[in-house]
């Protein structure tokens, strides 16, 4: 496989199928494709500390500049050093730029050509995010890799919305290129937005494309739409990326949308999911989700989840686990986080190395035969108890 030179911020390795494998080359070290990037919005990603993270294979992390922004303020993070230093987190660290705030809070903003006016979630104090101050902001605390400003429309928008969304995206893009000065020690990733629209994500992608960027992301997805759509406009996204740079899915991270938008080209994700799932004691497996509150854990003196590797797994009981969940004991948080971090971070690991191996559609395959995602389980029990309804009135 072509390597794109020792200088470049990404090399494609290898490619099975639609699945790449690659490298990002950054200032703390090389950091292996495909990745998932743990969110850690406020400087911290919840119930887990950074030896966690580095325990669990976490090789990059991912902060907000909307949320640091506002708490603690960007100019005491910049005071302290940086957010690597600030949170003791030595490797790469990528910030959201804050556009998908302006999707998330529509309540608390306003949107117009300048940028993205907003009153603060905490307080209701007036603030302004535009392209030179999202830039500016992610310079200042010393993020590794960094996104401009976007415009993310939701996925039942009318098409005049999301075209006047994309079209100040690009616009946005520009301005960020320009007002970006530390290309030496920062990447700049351009967004792709288009909603579930061909044309208008076939356009989305030659304007920012155009403007060169050191890799590339696929905005507005995860808002809304279904599962078929989101892996239809995926695909069609990917391959309207330049080959030799990453591209980067935003806000993905159920473990069957990981493995199906690999499966078509997708090089990085991120996404609260894991953790936020965990907290509520839900833990990933090869099978779909586990309730590890279910009466059924009270007494099992095994791991929560047979043959992981995590620390979790190797430590502790399920029986001791569903104890931390119901006695409402925060270490649960932890404990339950740190599993699903490492099964979503040993699943890349997996895949990077299926497709060294020319094997990926042998491990999508093998995934697909077991996991079932979280909506197709419910719906199986719903028609199961109704099953056991019919029979027990009939009977």
């Amino acid at each position: 496989m072509r390597d794109s030179g020792p200088d470049a911020f990404f090399a494609l390795q290898a490619a099975d199928g639609g699945a790449r494998a690659g490298v990002l080359r950054t200032a703390r070290g090389d950091v292996p494709t495909p990745l998932f990037m743990p969110v850690a919005t406020q400087g911290s990603v919840k119930a887990v500390a950074p030896d966690d993270l580095r325990s669990a294979g976490a090789k990059v992390i991912l902060g907000n500049t909307y949320h640091l922004y506002l708490r603690p303020g960007t100019a005491l993070i910049e005071r302290f050093g940086g957010l690597h230093r600030f949170m003791r987190w030595d490797g790469p660290i990528l910030t959201d730029s804050g556009g998908f705030q302006g999707f998330s809070l529509r309540n608390l903003r306003k949107i117009d050509e300048g940028g993205i006016a907003f009153k603060s979630h905490w307080d209701g104090s007036a603030h302004k995010l535009t392209p030179e101050s999202a830039i500016a902001a992610q310079e200042s605390i010393g993020a590794d890799i960094v996104m401009p400003l976007d415009v993310c429309a939701p996925a039942d928008a009318e098409r005049r919305e999301v075209e006047a969304a994309a079209e100040r995206t690009a616009r946005w893009a520009e301005r960020c290129k320009a007002a970006h000065r530390r290309d030496g020690a920062q990447t700049l990733f351009g967004i792709v937005q288009g909603g579930l629209h061909e044309d208008l994500r076939r356009q989305s992608a030659r304007q920012i494309a155009a403007l060169g960027f050191g890799g590339y992301a696929l905005g507005g997805l995860s808002v809304g739409e279904t599962k078929e759509e989101m892996h239809e406009i995926t695909a069609l996204g990917a391959s309207l990326l330049p080959a030799d740079s990453p591209r980067y899915l935003m806000g993905v991270g159920s473990p069957e949308d990981l493995v199906e938008s690999v499966a078509r080209g997708i090089d990085m994700f991120d996404c609260v999911l894991p953790t936020r799932v965990a907290r509520n004691g839900a833990l990933f497996s090869a099978d779909g989700r586990v309730n590890i509150n279910a009466a059924r854990h009270r007494e099992r003196d095994e791991p929560p989840i047979a043959g992981c590797d995590c620390w979790t797994c190797a430590t502790f009981s399920a029986a001791y686990l569903h104890h931390l969940f119901r006695a409402k004991e925060l270490l649960a948080h932890r404990l339950a986080s740190i599993h699903n971090l490492r099964f979503i971070l040993k699943m890349m690991e997996d895949m990077r190395e299926a497709i060294f191996a020319g094997r990926f559609e042998s491990y999508r395959r093998d995934f697909h035969n077991r996991f079932v995602p979280t909506n197709q389980a419910a719906r199986a029990e719903q028609r199961e108890k109704w099953l056991r309804a019919r029979d027990a009135k009939q009977g």
